[in-house]
């Protein structure tokens, strides 16, 4: 073994094990086909892509080439709502595919769409490879969930990730998509480039801290972009920016006043903690809910109003007459009815919540939306992105309604927006960074030049 095989064997890289493309498509942007062909010779990878820079169209492309090599199914696997509406990018696009909630094949070696709740349906046995789009909300899950969807790609030889938010609130949660992808696991990730003050590998709680080991940071980005690409913009890998620049985004703040003091106190005070919190919350649910119907009656275009607890969305409902709520205790398919009629445009106003409809959904028909926000600053941006998104034609107005204890609520918003935002930056820098370095590296011919003391 010689020097440079002894280095190479030491850094984390992942290999790639897929194949070059056979099918390109000439309806994709040059950003998409570059994110595409890399992929699809990795193998196993993941895009982190803004909302709005075609995530749908690049993984169908990627499962399409699958198909196409392995003359197997493949299957992509998509928030609830999103299948349907995956369905339809694929028949614009001519793809073939097939949508399936029951685990039942369509005998062809072709692309199969189904949604999260129904993946224990399917056997891993039955295809090629598997996409998970929206990936993200892999850490939404139960433990057991997550466990079930980890086991079902690893095996897989092809895997693709997709989602816009891949670490919202801390590099750590990479950790979800490496171990996903079959790189290195949550834990290992953890002890091999982080280091936290509990001197324990585990990751013992939220609120344990961890940061970059001394050494680590550079070879920890390495690593990152052996396996994945992140990007806001396509100017980030080079490309045109002029098709994929955003309307304005109008955020409008209204604070409600609560007209009751909270339970044991004579006056009206503004919430201290997260119980004071919750009681005004649900003590200014008709004042807040009114201000949004309000709002929605102000016009007649279309309109999404996000909420949170129940009676919030029963209100809104019984306010808006024109407005359709979709509510957990739907029916997956009612779901879908209420989403496609919202889309396609037979519904006015859609009344949800972000857990239920803030991921992949492709809204840019409205451009006038409501919230009530909450510490999830992951929910905020998926929230905002469904509408403020590429393709978007007009400006984006955002009112957002709180209470005035939730000023904490808000402050914290603006400072993980503030944070997610130069995270992100910096991990676009950073991987285009280490892209570079990883490349001068696999260009060396094998000469290494050593130090004089390790000569004699």
């Amino acid at each position: 073994m010689d020097y440079q095989d002894f280095l190479s064997r030491k850094r984390q890289y992942s290999p790639d094990v897929g194949f070059t493309p056979r099918f390109r498509p000439d309806f994709l942007y040059d950003f998409q086909s570059i994110l595409v062909d890399w992929a699809t010779c990795k193998g196993r990878a993941a895009i982190f892509a803004d909302c709005g820079l075609g995530k749908t169209p690049i993984q169908l492309v990627w499962a399409q080439n699958i198909v196409e090599q392995a003359n197997r199914p493949v299957l992509i696997v998509t928030p609830l709502a999103v299948s349907s509406q995956t369905v339809r990018e694929a028949a614009k696009f001519s793809i073939p595919c097939s949508l399936s909630r029951e685990g039942a094949l369509s005998g062809r070696a072709e692309i199969t769409i189904t949604n999260y709740e129904q993946l224990h349906r399917f056997s891993p046995a039955d295809f090629a490879g598997v996409v998970c789009d929206e990936s993200s909300i892999l850490k939404n899950f139960d433990g057991v969930t997550k466990a079930a969807i980890t086991e079902f790609m690893r095996c897989l030889s092809y895997r693709l990730l997709c989602t816009a938010t891949a670490a919202p609130n801390d590099y750590i949660e990479l950790g979800t998509s490496s171990e996903a992808l079959g790189e290195l696991g949550y834990i290992d990730m953890l002890s091999m480039f982080f280091k936290n003050d509990e001197g324990s590998i585990a990751p013992l709680s939220y609120a344990t801290k961890w940061r970059f080991k001394p050494h680590a940071e550079q070879p920890f980005w390495q690593w990152l972009c052996s396996w994945a690409r992140a990007l806001r913009r396509p100017s980030d890998l080079g490309c045109d920016d002029r098709p994929f620049r955003l309307p304005a985004l109008r955020e409008r703040v209204t604070i409600i006043e609560s007209s009751r003091p909270s339970p044991g106190m004579l006056f009206v005070k503004p919430a201290s903690n997260l119980n004071e919190q919750r009681w005004e919350r649900r003590a200014t649910i008709r004042e807040r809910c009114e201000h949004v119907a309000a709002l929605a009656a102000s016009h007649d275009r279309p309109f999404l109003a996000w909420c949170h607890l129940n009676d919030e969305g029963d209100t809104l409902e019984d306010m808006m007459p024109d407005a359709v709520q979709v509510s957990g205790q739907d029916s997956d398919d009612a779901k879908i009815e209420k989403f496609d009629a919202f889309t396609s445009g037979q519904s006015r106003g859609l009344i949800t919540k972000p857990k239920i409809g803030g991921f992949g959904l492709n809204w840019q028909h409205c451009a006038d939306m409501s919230l009530f926000p909450s510490h999830s600053y992951e929910q905020y941006y998926q929230s905002i992105r469904r509408c403020w998104r590429y393709g978007q034609t007009r400006d984006v107005n955002v009112d957002i309604v709180s209470t005035e204890g939730e000023a904490d609520v808000l402050g914290n918003l603006k400072r993980k927006s503030a944070a997610a935002d130069a995270m992100f930056a910096d991990m676009v820098a950073a991987i285009g960074q280490a892209r570079a370095v990883a490349a001068t590296d696999r260009s060396l011919d094998g000469a290494v030049v050593l130090p004089s003391w390790m000569e004699r």
